[in-house]
């Protein structure tokens, strides 16, 4: 199934809050015919427009090809927030790779964020800090105040703050959770006006944008050759090929989609809550919780936009607004009255280990995907260590690229059965919490 257009209209934003309130963008011409570039991006999220302003920044010929609209994707329809770290914890990462390996990782995730705040600075668009990490458990509790105290010692890293219940619910005012932390130094944002924003700076520098041109085959070249990205109304040629389509890359590079596994995600937004804004959060941060099928949200406004509920189909389910609403009473009991206003879905990817996977599918050809729900920071950060690599300016990708992930069994045939045996079990572990 290609879920380019498994779920959407061609051509056009979902109907979300956030395409509602985004930014004006202008309509870009579709490609036709052929065009040299000296490098050729696919996808016009956070990954490719990164690479793209970074690289037309570096004086490079960009041509970037997007399917839909810039932010169509994950990148315009997420949860907004830009977390700390790296999917994985650095306790995780020291295990499996080494402390220095660890504390490599850990900087370049603090270069992520720094990266995206300047870029939002630089294109106008508004950020705020504080994102509250809420536990169910005990055993999860006593976990995040571990981690921050490990954070803050062996990282200098002292924006974390543990709470207990009291505290986390000065600032979540749910019975739900009995503790966790808030990260001063995270933050959220409105997502498709970040990539909107950032095509516009791509733009300004230099780099040509493609809308409604879909990548439908890639000629890798060899030597001297220049690979060729082929549309169904033109190509380009280009020394190089970046691959930014993360979820919605499809069969277009199999050595890739048999490492990422898109999954679907779904969010809601309520009507204006006016003075009830404070029975949601205290504060404009974010927040996410413990759950395996996790729980997210943020204030826009005096809007609650809330996110949960992952489904075992590729197809989006036909009320959207009832499978994301059950989480969110489960949360806020006290807004079983409030209206929906708003609820959409979207693709994201993940990898079995929950780590990005960077690779090089053939000698000029880079890639970047798999950010299982940690991307607003990484991939932006991606997209730049590409452009880094592809100058021969800095050594981050393949930082990144030494972390191992591995191909799903089966490769990219078997992705979508696992994905429903996984998602089974989870969700019955969830409902039943164990």
């Amino acid at each position: 199934m290609n879920l380019l257009f498994a779920n959407d209209k061609p051509g056009h934003y979902p109907a979300s809050f956030y395409a509602d309130t985004r930014d004006g963008a202008p309509d870009r011409a579709a490609l036709k015919g052929a065009v040299q570039a000296d490098v050729c991006i696919v996808g016009a999220g956070y990954t490719g427009l990164s690479a793209a302003l970074h690289l037309a920044e570096a004086g490079r010929r960009v041509v970037l090809l997007e399917a839909h609209r810039v932010g169509f994707g994950a990148s315009g329809r997420n949860g907004g927030q830009i977390g700390s770290g790296q999917r994985l914890e650095v306790t995780e990462l020291e295990k499996m790779l080494g402390k220095p390996a660890a504390r490599r990782l850990w900087d370049l995730a603090e270069e992520a964020k720094a990266l995206t705040y300047d870029l939002a600075a630089r294109a106008g668009v508004p950020t705020y800090r504080g994102i509250a990490h809420a536990a169910l458990k005990p055993s999860e509790v006593a976990h995040a105040h571990e981690m921050a105290e490990h954070l803050a010692t062996h990282y200098g890293y002292d924006q974390i703050t543990p709470l207990d219940r009291d505290g986390l619910r000065a600032l979540i005012p749910s019975d739900r959770y009995i503790g966790g932390d808030i990260d001063r130094g995270a933050g959220h944002v409105h997502p498709l006006n970040l990539t909107l924003g950032m095509a516009r700076l791509a733009e300004a520098a230099g780099a040509m944008i493609h809308e409604n041109s879909v990548a439908t085959g890639i000629e890798h070249g060899t030597g001297t050759q220049k690979s060729r990205v082929l549309t169904a109304q033109g190509h380009v040629e280009a020394e190089h090929v970046i691959l930014a389509a993360n979820g919605y890359l499809d069969r277009l590079e199999p050595k890739v989609t048999a490492r990422v596994m898109p999954l679907n995600n779904y969010i809601v937004a309520t009507e204006p809550l006016g003075d009830r804004v404070r029975e949601v959060l205290t504060e404009n941060i974010a927040a996410h919780d413990t759950k395996f099928v996790v729980n997210y949200w943020r204030l826009h406004e005096d809007r609650l936009l809330f996110g949960g509920g992952e489904s075992v189909t590729y197809r989006f389910p036909r009320d959207i607004a009832a499978k994301a609403r059950v989480p969110m009473l489960q949360v806020y009991p006290q807004l079983r009255d409030v209206k929906i206003t708003h609820a959409w879905g979207g693709t994201l990817a993940i990898t079995l280990n929950r780590m990005p996977y960077f690779g090089r599918p053939s000698p000029n050809c880079l890639s970047a995907s798999g950010f299982s729900g940690h991307g607003v920071a990484m991939a932006t950060l991606a997209g730049k260590l590409m452009a880094q690599a592809v100058t021969a300016t800095g050594d981050g990708f393949d930082v990144m690229a030494s972390v191992p992930t591995y191909p799903f069994p089966g490769g990219g045939y078997l992705r979508w059965p696992i994905l429903v045996a996984g998602m089974t079990f989870y969700g019955l572990r969830d409902k039943l919490g164990i």
